[in-house]
C-alpha cells in the first residue's frame, strides 16, 4: 500500500523566461510544472541542509582543531595491531 503525503496548494510566481524553461524541462517526459518545482524543491532544501551541516562542522573544526600528535600517536597503535603490507 503506498501512503499519500497530503499537499498544500502555494502560489508561486514565476517570469515567463522561468515559466518557457520549464515547460522545455517537462517537454518529453510525463512530469508536470508542479512536479518539476516539487524536486527543484527538494533538491535545494538538501543542498541546504548540506551546507548549514558543512558549516557547523567547520565551526566545531576551528573552535577544537585536530591534534596532530594525538593523531600520529593513534596511527602508531593502529600499525602495531595491523601493520600495512
Amino acid at each position: 500500500m503506498v501512503a499519500r503525503m497530503v499537499r498544500k496548494q502555494v502560489l508561486v510566481q514565476l517570469d515567463d523566461a522561468q515559466v518557457a524553461a520549464l515547460d522545455r524541462a517537462a517537454g518529453g517526459t510525463e512530469a508536470s510544472r508542479s512536479e518539476l518545482i516539487r524536486r527543484a524543491v527538494d533538491l535545494y532544501l538538501t543542498a541546504f541542509d548540506e551546507a548549514v551541516a558543512d558549516v557547523r562542522y567547520a565551526e566545531a573544526y576551528r573552535r577544537l582543531p585536530e591534534d596532530l600528535e594525538e593523531d600520529a600517536g593513534l596511527r602508531a597503535l593502529a600499525l602495531q595491531a595491523w601493520p600495512e603490507r
